[in-house]
């Protein structure tokens, strides 16, 4: 019977869901179809797996050929079906043994010589592979990030004719070894130390419960004062990230096509967009939905800077995803769904020119323009940033001191490393990510403390949502200082977090 059946993966989001290639010869005139819904650049794949066949001096059969990609109702995309119907063509065609086709997973584009090219989202379908218990045969420019995961079998091949000559016992492919460990020490001295930050002792102080407790944090001070360097240290001081982490991080650059850095896969994101960057561009989308600059910081650190020149719509858009850690992306045809696991960090000026409130008096803007500015910037997206931190500008005697006035990442990751390690032992998350039924249980108050915390929620006029996360700050505080509850100064101190009047 001439029909053979390749097993390969399809790109859904950061999924890699199994597509099984079916290829069958029949009599009739000569043609090629490709039916399971194929986007454009699988329908091409007609052209480029012909040529590629006789380019490596081997008949294309003279018959009807038909290709089916399983499920049908799943779009398919991209090159990354070349391979396996190349090998699915053959095998019905005699020249490739189709028992031989049954342990392995195939990935790639053909060139029209027959060279491999490589394709995103190899990681994502490694993991899947390894679950499925087969092995997995790549262009060999993706064999690196493929070996990210350390179980699977991989294998990478520059061409057609050496994955034929594999599969046909006449040549090898040997088995890629797994990817050398990220020196995490290393990695994290490559970011800027926040010994180097003059003054601002407050705003280091929230950068450190930031870190510790995965908390939103929003700069709000002149130009000049700090924010941005503050902002740019805060990776230094995190604490580092799981294997299972830095491979869901990875699997996010992969599909959006960035690759992966062996030598810094393990260190957390730091996203920096334009304040003129599009919702797209933030959230992900496209017709074929891909990752946005919050997929792209999962498990890391989104940066906005000017926080109101951005688009009030753009802004909007990260309200679900700060809650939620996911982003869905619909379309008329396809819905994709990525993680958004971020930590946002914004800085913004006080006034449009920036000086409002600074000792100099040179602020010109009336209350009405202040008032504008400060509007641009959502009550409820406000309302879900945990930390709102003044950073004044610094005295010109502190800029000009010789001596460290602070203590360096190192020391300050320290502290918080072992801050984090209290909230996972205890909950398993970040407090950050505590749930209400968490919360109850881990940031339990006293009598006396819960009438200080209602008094401070009527008078400031905060939310029921900002109650939830003075309390997560405030446990956060507390693990800093190794307390197993929280006392009075926890919660005051949390407490001053929420007092930066915005909006006034």
């Amino acid at each position: 019977m001439s029909l053979a059946t390749v097993h390969s993966r399809a790109q859904d989001g950061v999924a890699a869901p199994a597509v099984t290639v079916e290829v069958h010869l029949s009599g009739g005139l000569p043609g090629t179809s490709i039916v399971g819904l194929p986007e454009t650049a699988v329908k091409e794949a007609r052209d480029r797996v012909r040529v590629a066949i006789q380019n490596a001096q081997l008949e294309y059969p003279a018959r009807r050929v038909t290709v089916s990609l399983a499920p049908a109702d799943l779009p398919k995309d991209g090159g990354r079906f070349d391979l396996p119907i190349a090998l699915g063509i053959l095998a019905a065609a005699g020249h490739v043994p189709k028992e031989a086709l049954a342990r392995y997973e195939f990935l790639g584009e053909l060139a029209l010589s027959g060279e491999l090219r490589a394709v995103t989202g190899v990681l994502p379908a490694a993991l899947k592979t390894l679950q499925a218990a087969r092995a997995l045969i790549v262009p060999r420019s993706n064999v690196a990030e493929a070996a990210l995961v350390s179980a699977a079998e991989v294998r990478g091949a520059d061409s057609l004719l050496e994955v034929l000559a594999f599969l046909c016992g006449a040549g090898d492919l040997p088995e890629a070894t797994a990817a050398p460990q990220a020196n995490v020490e290393t990695n994290e001295s490559d970011h800027p130390d926040l010994v180097e930050v003059r003054g601002q002792a407050h705003a280091r102080r929230a950068l450190e419960i930031a870190a510790a407790g995965a908390h939103h944090l929003l700069f709000v001070g002149p130009p000049g004062a700090g924010k941005t360097m503050l902002a740019s240290r805060l990776p230094g001081i995190l604490p580092p990230l799981s294997e299972a982490e830095a491979l869901e991080s990875a699997a996010v650059r992969s599909v959006a096509g960035q690759g992966v850095d062996l030598r810094n896969w393990k260190t957390r994101p730091f996203r920096q967009p334009h304040h003129t960057a599009s919702a797209v561009a933030l959230v992900g989308g496209g017709s074929v939905p891909r990752p946005g600059e919050i997929s792209l910081a999962h498990h890391g650190v989104l940066f906005l800077d000017e926080l109101p020149e951005f688009d009030r719509h753009v802004l909007e858009v990260l309200r679900e995803p700060l809650e939620s850690g996911r982003v869905a992306i619909s379309r008329a045809a396809r819905r994709a769904e990525f993680p958004a696991a971020f930590q946002l960090v914004a800085a913004m000026n006080p006034c449009p020119c920036g000086y409002a409130g600074d000792p100099s008096g040179r602020c010109a803007c009336t209350p009405e323009t202040i008032r504008r500015y400060r509007a641009r910037i959502s009550g409820p997206l406000l309302d879900r940033i945990d930390l709102q931190v003044e950073v004044p500008r610094v005295a010109l005697a502190e800029l000009g001191e010789t001596a460290p006035s602070g203590e360096s990442s190192k020391v300050v990751r320290e502290r918080v490393v072992a801050a984090r390690s209290r909230q996972m032992q205890r909950a398993g998350k970040p407090n950050a990510m505590l749930g209400s039924r968490e919360l109850r249980r881990d940031g339990a108050l006293s009598a006396r403390d819960r009438t200080l915390l209602e008094r401070a929620l009527d008078k400031l006029g905060l939310s029921a949502r900002a109650y939830h996360r003075i309390l997560r700050v405030a446990r956060t505080i507390a693990d800093l200082d190794g307390s197993d509850t929280i006392a009075t100064p926890h919660l005051m101190e949390a407490i001053q977090y929420r007092r930066l009047a915005v909006r006034e």
